[in-house]
C-alpha cells in the first residue's frame, strides 16, 4: 500500500479551510507609528495590537536597546552553557522585585514557558486541570508532559474542584489564564484559589495579558484579586504584549522556579534572549511599574468604547480589559466586517475557529493607552456602518 502523500493531506486540508473561510493570510507592516501603521501599503489605525500601554516604541526602551546594542546581536548560548548574562540577571532580579516573588527565569517566548512549566512538573500518573479557554501552549503543554488532561467548563471553579476530586492520584496542577486572550474576561481566581488548597494542586496563572494592565502597579490578575503571590505559586510574564518587548518568564515559589531551571527541556537547550533586548524589557518593567498614568488612560479608553458601543448597539463581549471582543457568530460576517472596518482605514483582526469555539467567530478589538478619544469614536462609527453593510 503506497504511503499517504504529505503534500495531497496538506493541500486537501487546504481547501478545506478555504471552503470554512479559515485561511490565515500574513500581513507585511511596513511601518508603525504608534497606533498607526502602513498595512500592505494602506494606512491603517491599529485595533488589533496587545501593546496595551504603548511601549513598544516608547523612548526609554528604545534608548535601553540602543546602549545596550554595543555588547553585539545575540547572547551566543543557552542560559546554562554561557549565554546568561548579567542583563540577564538584572532583569530577573527586577521581575521578581514587581511582582513580590522570590525568584523569576527568563524564557524566550510565552508559548516555550508554558511548555516548560507543565512538562518539566508533570508527568505520566500526574494531572494537570485546565480552563476550556485556556491558551493553545497550555493545552500542548499537558499533553507534551504525557499527564491526565481534564478541562473544565469556562470560568467554573466548581467544575476545576470536581475535576481535580475525580483523579486523587500523583500530582496535581490547576492552570488558568489570568485574563483570557480572545473574550478579554478575568479568571475567578480567588476561587480558584481555594479550589487549588482544598485539593492540593498548585495554581499556575498564565497572566500574558493581566501583567501591566491589571493590579497595583501594573502587578497583573493575581494581585487584583487581592491574592498573595504564594496563593499563585506560579506565573507566566510574558514581555510582548503590555510590555511592549518579546519573551517571557516564570515567577513564583524559589523551589519550583530552580527545578524549571535543572529540568525544563525549553530552558535548556534554547539560545537566551539578546542582550539588547533584555535591557529594553527591563526598561519597560520599570515603566510599567510607574505607569498608572498610562492605566488610567486606557481604563478610560475601555469605558469610552463599552459606552460608545451600547449606544451604537453593538454588543460587546463582558470584559473590563483591553480586548474587547464583537461577536459576529459565522466566519463569512467576521471577515466581511473586517474587510469593511479596514476600507474606513480601521486594522481589527476577524477571529475564527479552531481560535474561538464554532459559532463565535468575532472581531477582536484591542486597545492601547496610546489610542486617544476621537479615535475610538471613528472606530465606533465605522463598526456600526460594517455592521449595517454587512449584516442587515
Amino acid at each position: 500500500m503506497p504511503r499517504v502523500s504529505l503534500t495531497g493531506r496538506l493541500l486537501a486540508a487546504r481547501a478545506q479551510r478555504e471552503a470554512a473561510h479559515r485561511r490565515r493570510q500574513l500581513r507585511t507592516v511596513s511601518m508603525r507609528d504608534g497606533v498607526h501603521c502602513r498595512v500592505d501599503g494602506r494606512e491603517l489605525l491599529n485595533f488589533c495590537s496587545n501593546d496595551y500601554l504603548g511601549l513598544s516604541q516608547h523612548p526609554r526602551m528604545i534608548g535601553a536597546l540602543r546602549d545596550a546594542a554595543s555588547e553585539g546581536a545575540g547572547s551566543t548560548a543557552s542560559h546554562l552553557v554561557c549565554g546568561h548574562g548579567a542583563r540577564h540577571a538584572a532583569l530577573e532580579a527586577e521581575l521578581a522585585d514587581w511582582l513580590q516573588a522570590p525568584r523569576a527565569l527568563l524564557f524566550g517566548s510565552g508559548y516555550m514557558a508554558n511548555l516548560a512549566v507543565v512538562q518539566a512538573l508533570l508527568g505520566d500518573g500526574d494531572l494537570c486541570v485546565q480552563d476550556r479557554l485556556n491558551h493553545a501552549s497550555l493545552i500542548d503543554a499537558a499533553r507534551l508532559a504525557g499527564c491526565t488532561l481534564k478541562r473544565y467548563p469556562h470560568a467554573d471553579a466548581e467544575g476545576a474542584a470536581r475535576q481535580l476530586a475525580s483523579h486523587q492520584d500523583g500530582a496535581a496542577l490547576l492552570a488558568s489564564d489570568g485574563v483570557f486572550s480572545m473574550d478579554g474576561d478575568v479568571a475567578p481566581l480567588r476561587a480558584l484559589a481555594q479550589v487549588a488548597r482544598e485539593q492540593q494542586a498548585t495554581l499556575y496563572i498564565d497572566d500574558a495579558h493581566g501583567i501591566g494592565v491589571l493590579g497595583e502597579a501594573g502587578r497583573g490578575s493575581v494581585e487584583a484579586a487581592g491574592l498573595a503571590p504564594a496563593d499563585a505559586p506560579l506565573r507566566l510574564v510574558t514581555f510582548g504584549k503590555a510590555l511592549g518587548s518579546v519573551g517571557a518568564a516564570v515567577v513564583g515559589d524559589a523551589d519550583l522556579v530552580a527545578h524549571l531551571a535543572e529540568a525544563a527541556r525549553p530552558y535548556i537547550y534554547t539560545t537566551a534572549l539578546p542582550p539588547a533586548q533584555v535591557a529594553a524589557t527591563r526598561e519597560a518593567v520599570r515603566i510599567a511599574r510607574e505607569g498608572d498614568a498610562l492605566r488610567g488612560q486606557l481604563r478610560a479608553s475601555i469605558q469610552r468604547l463599552k459606552q460608545g458601543a451600547r449606544a451604537h448597539g453593538l454588543a460587546l463581549m463582558p470584559s473590563d480589559t483591553p480586548i474587547q471582543p464583537l461577536v459576529v457568530g459565522s466566519e463569512t460576517h467576521a471577515l466581511a466586517m473586517a474587510d469593511a472596518l479596514e476600507a474606513r482605514g480601521y486594522w481589527v483582526a476577524a477571529i475564527r475557529p479552531p481560535t474561538v469555539p464554532q459559532g463565535s467567530a468575532r472581531l477582536r478589538i484591542t486597545l492601547s493607552a496610546a489610542h486617544d478619544p476621537q479615535q475610538i469614536d471613528g472606530l465606533l462609527d465605522a463598526l456600526a456602518q460594517a455592521r449595517d453593510a454587512v449584516m442587515p
